[in-house]
């Protein structure tokens, strides 16, 4: 066999005998994996997706390198344009400042609409019939449809109505709208968290929120004033929550000013009835002695989840005061309620009592997904645990309330 080498042979003989065997060269020899197997395997290992996603938040937000490979003519350019930018913020902030001066003349207009509100809510007026007069949608259309029997049907809707109306004076011992508030906290998703079942036979007290702006010599702000009827929990008639604001552009940060934003809270003093401040809870725990051996149990006051820790918000809100995480949290979500109740809630009450507001359309989705091993409470601590440390808790001396400056209204 001229022109065939030994290893082209033994080559030959082997792929006759694996071919009577029934066998191909796939069989013998296994095929790699292809790259998309490869990659597939690699995008199911977490540490090879942590990796990556690391990678990817290294690179969002860096500049492309466009920017380095211009001119220096043109980066001059651009500096100048960056001060122009500055400037346009400086302005930006007067036109909130400005913003606010209207907002405090026009609450001055609102106020008697407001006022007109709660006396209907809490039932010391009762509207006419002109001012309750309102046809919805479909009220409207159906009336376009039946046009024809318009006035039969009137003439039965009426006599109807008057009989319900007597029935309703009679046997209807209701007034105004109850548990007109605390509805309104259930139905907003935001507050909805806050409020423990605790909670609710004191909310069904609320009369009415009212926002009260800043005066003009005063630093710009709001407060939240909740207005209670008298309650055997707390002697209070007025509890307050007062907001700080700030319109002016951070100098080390100046591209990130997006208009007038919070920047610190101040609560109130609520004056508990001996025994029902639901803002603490009692405990026993059991205690070994070290030396002895006996066992003791003590009964011991600890924090609990309730709404009414609003008002006694996390200090150490200044700028040189340096705050963990969970009170940088609590804090966020403290400023976004005080803007949420000032901007929607109180001015469109009515419909976030019908449920006809959605509090979710001003807020974008968001694909992360809730740590549920860390549950976060504005309204407590979010432990129930009966693990306390071994120094007694004195409500009394809490210095949340201890320390707050500003003590809620007697009216």
């Amino acid at each position: 066999m001229s022109g065939v080498g030994d290893a082209d042979l033994q080559e030959i003989v082997a792929k006759e005998e694996t071919e009577e065997k029934g066998e191909t060269t796939e069989d013998v020899v296994p095929a790699l994996p292809s790259a998309s197997q490869i990659t597939s395997e690699m995008m199911q290992n977490p540490q090879v997706l942590a990796a990556l996603q690391q990678r990817l938040d290294s690179i969002v937000g860096t500049p492309t390198g466009y920017i380095d490979t211009l001119p220096k003519i043109i980066k001059r350019r651009i500096h100048a344009l960056k001060n122009l930018q500055v400037e346009s913020t400086k302005v930006e902030a007067k036109f909130y400042e400005e913003v606010h001066e209207l907002e405090r003349k026009y609450a001055d207009l609102y106020k008697p609409l407001f006022e007109k509100r709660q006396t209907i809510v809490n039932g010391i007026y009762e509207p006419t019939d002109d001012e309750c007069e309102w046809v919805s949608d479909e009220e409207e259309e159906g009336a376009e449809k039946k046009e024809d029997a318009a006035d039969e049907v009137n003439e039965i809707s009426e006599n109807v109505q008057d009989k319900m109306k007597v029935e309703e004076t009679e046997t209807d011992p209701a007034k105004g709208i109850p548990e007109f508030w605390l509805t309104i906290f259930k139905n907003v998703s935001l507050l909805q968290d806050m409020v423990q079942e605790h909670d609710e036979p004191i909310l069904v007290h609320l009369l009415d929120i009212r926002v009260l702006f800043s005066k003009p010599n005063e630093p710009m702000g709001f407060t939240l004033e909740f207005v209670f009827e008298s309650n055997a929990y707390f002697s209070n008639n007025v509890l307050t929550k007062y907001y700080k604001l700030q319109s002016q552009p951070d100098e080390k940060d100046p591209f990130s000013f997006e208009g007038p934003e919070i920047v610190s809270c101040t609560g109130c003093k609520i004056d508990w009835v001996k025994g029902k401040n639901i803002t603490v809870k009692t405990i026993k725990k059991k205690q070994k002695h070290k030396g002895r051996g006996t066992v003791r149990t003590v009964t011991k006051q600890v924090p609990n989840d309730s709404f009414f820790n609003f008002f006694s918000p996390p200090e150490g809100q200044e700028d040189d005061v340096e705050m963990d995480s969970d009170t940088e949290a609590l804090l966020a979500s403290d400023f976004e309620i005080g803007h949420l109740l000032r901007d929607r809630i109180v001015p469109r009450a009515v419909l976030y009592f019908t449920g006809e507001a959605n509090d979710d359309e001003d807020y974008e989705e968001e694909e992360e997904e809730e740590d549920e091993d860390a549950p976060f409470n504005l309204a407590g601590s979010g432990d129930d645990s009966d693990s306390v440390n071994d120094s007694d808790y004195d409500p009394e001396k809490n210095p949340k309330q201890k320390e707050t400056p500003q003590e809620c209204k007697q009216q």
